[in-house]
């Protein structure tokens, strides 16, 4: 058995580095700055909705926090609503897919709410 301290590299794959670029999601910080955080997955709500509207200048995300999740509340104008829902949800469903998977690379829980 080898002892713990030997052969240390800085940076290897197999160690835990003290330093400021790794993350602690369980802190209280991660509540203030979850917004910012989240701009990968606000960027890209963004994008697929004015994609699909008629209207994209109509097209609004307001970003909150609510249990620890980033909340993305799209609004968009009223001839483009079925359009961003689809038929039996499933546009929104692919939407919410896509936003969640842009949020967890970023480390980040989003929630996509459609609001009238």
């Amino acid at each position: 058995m080898s002892d713990v301290h030997d052969d240390y590299v800085a940076g290897d794959i197999n160690t835990i580095d003290e330093s400021e670029d790794n993350e602690d999601y369980g802190n209280e910080d991660f509540a203030s700055d979850g917004a910012e955080r989240a701009a990968a997955a606000t960027a890209a709500l963004e994008f697929i909705a004015k994609s699909l509207a008629e209207d994209p200048e109509a097209v609004s995300i307001d970003v909150s926090e609510r249990q620890g999740k980033v909340v993305l509340s799209l609004s968009v104008g009223a001839n483009d609503m079925g359009r961003i829902i689809g038929r039996r949800g499933r546009t929104a469903q692919a939407i919410r897919a896509l936003v969640g998977a842009a949020g967890a690379r970023d480390g980040v829980t989003t929630s996509v709410d459609i609001v009238d």
